[in-house]
């Protein structure tokens, strides 16, 4: 029986510019549904940032009717100001994904990085890149933070979750292991 695909909403969290990569799996390929960035330089305001952060992620669930979001965590820098801003506009897409019964989970960039590039350390260029390769997609360079997200997406299924969590049989447990591998014991 052919599982149902499932289809990833990746975001990376900005108050300035947020990211967003929607992504089809099926159990042998992936595919770009979307990828572009929410601007939110216009609105001099964090709170009508928050606000827009909100619209818009919810307007994107609505119109790709992802079934889970993987989200970037905020990175711990020297501007504690600026850690608290990005952390807020994780939490309001967050609230927007959970408004919309979705469920979320959360990778750290170095996660995500080594995910993507096999080096945590790696530059913003070089995921772009490799998202760019990888998916076999043409992007607007000015703007990482919509590869970025998508590298989230793509980091997501890489864990494997995206079709462990569909599949009722199978379990990470050793008990489920020796249960369906009788014919291998040795005794």
């Amino acid at each position: 029986m052919q599982q149902p695909n499932r289809i990833i909403l990746g975001i990376d969290p900005g108050t300035v510019i947020m990211g967003y990569g929607v992504l089809e799996c099926a159990e042998k390929s992936l595919k770009t549904i979307a990828i572009g960035v929410v601007k939110l330089d216009k609105y001099e305001d964090q709170a009508d940032r928050l606000k827009k952060i909100f619209e818009q992620t919810t307007a994107i669930i609505n119109q790709y009717k992802p079934t889970e979001m993987a989200i970037e965590a905020p990175f711990y820098g020297k501007n504690v100001q600026s850690m608290l801003k990005l952390g807020r506009a994780q939490g309001i897409a967050i609230a927007a994904a959970l408004n919309k019964n979705l469920p979320i989970t959360e990778y750290s960039p170095k996660k995500v990085k080594v995910s993507i590039t096999g080096n945590g350390n790696a530059g913003k260029e070089q995921v772009a890149e490799m998202i760019k390769t990888l998916l076999k997609i043409e992007v607007d360079s000015k703007f990482f933070d919509s590869t970025d997200a998508m590298a989230v997406a793509l980091c997501h299924y890489n864990q494997g979750s995206v079709f462990k969590k569909s599949n009722k049989n199978s379990s990470n447990s050793w008990k489920a292991f020796v249960n369906a591998n009788t014919n291998r014991i040795v005794k």
